[in-house]
């Protein structure tokens, strides 16, 4: 097995205690165990495989460490492989507020982009699972990772990989333009954000759950409850027409009542697919968003909304 070298602010003593006793096999977990998944390969290496485990204990270095051991073996009883490549030696990180950074040593650098995508997907959704800990960013040889056309990947969230990594093939690097609400709530401002995801998931369900994901740049501010739920979504004639669960009603978040609807709006309208947007509320369209827009319309762009346009 390779040297897994992790460099810790407590001791390695207190870190195996931490952990010691929590992992068992998943039809072993008791009841109350958080329940975590290891990502591996499929033996062709071709497709992502979870297997779940407990583990008890609160500290993130420690789930890290245990979580990277655990990606390196794979259980005798799976048919399976490590996501991370044999020959990668040295993994280093260090946690810094709700951000996990990952150093991997030079041959990292040596996988061909297909497994370097599924590796990546693999730490990812394994590693953004310990609470506190939402994203994730990986350096080689002290480098950022790049992706195929050099640019550098940036931070990496579970929801980046859309539905998992099923067929390799299936699998593309896409940019979308999203709006969340400036620090006033009065008006949006433009993300451009690039996820992984799965060909047979539309661009109209992705944006939308983007939005919910929420905004990763500084100075914007998130437009949707967390919790809310898409149902399901439709393109017909340029119209796109999403089926959202009743939270988007009981949406508290400080902003005017107009930034929502536009949100989401302007980021599907950013699709050359769809013009017009009609929101329906649990499949009705008879609601009234914070008794002052009625849903039974169908909303257009509007760049009066965009930060520094004229607001109402």
């Amino acid at each position: 097995m390779k040297q897994l070298r992790i460099f810790f602010a407590v001791s390695l003593l207190a870190v195996l205690l931490a952990l010691c006793g929590g992992c068992r096999r998943t039809d072993e977990i008791p009841e109350g165990v958080p329940e975590y998944t290891v990502y591996y390969l499929d033996s062709p290496g071709l497709k992502l495989v979870g297997n779940s485990i407990g583990m008890e204990g609160t500290d993130q270095e420690a789930l890290v460490q245990e979580l990277l051991s655990r990606m390196e073996t794979v259980p005798a009883e799976m048919d399976c492989q490590s996501a991370i490549p044999e020959r990668v030696e040295t993994i280093t990180f260090r946690i810094e507020e709700n951000v996990l950074y990952l150093f991997v040593d030079a041959n990292y650098a040596l996988m061909d982009s297909v497994r370097e995508i599924l590796c990546r997907a693999a730490l990812t959704k394994t590693l953004t699972q310990i609470q506190g800990i939402d994203y994730l960013s990986i350096y080689c040889a002290e480098q950022p990772i790049v992706d195929g056309t050099g640019n550098p990947v940036g931070m990496l969230s579970a929801s980046d990989f859309v539905e998992g990594i099923r067929d390799v093939n299936s699998f593309e690097k896409t940019e979308l333009t999203l709006y969340f609400s400036n620090a006033a709530g009065d008006g949006l401002v433009e993300e451009k954000r690039e996820v992984m995801r799965n060909t047979n998931t539309s661009l109209e369900k992705l944006i939308v759950e983007q939005l919910i994901e929420g905004p990763r740049e500084p100075d914007s501010y998130p437009t949707l409850p967390p919790d809310m739920k898409l149902l399901n979504v439709m393109v017909s004639e340029s119209v796109c027409s999403i089926n959202l669960d009743s939270a988007f009603l009981n949406n508290s978040l400080e902003v005017r009542e107009y930034i929502p609807i536009y949100s989401i709006v302007n980021s599907l309208s950013e699709l050359p697919t769809v013009s017009r947007v009609q929101i329906r509320i649990n499949g009705s369209q008879d609601a009234v968003f914070r008794d002052k827009i009625p849903l039974n319309t169908v909303f257009e762009r509007n760049f009066e909304y965009m930060e520094g346009g004229e607001k109402n």
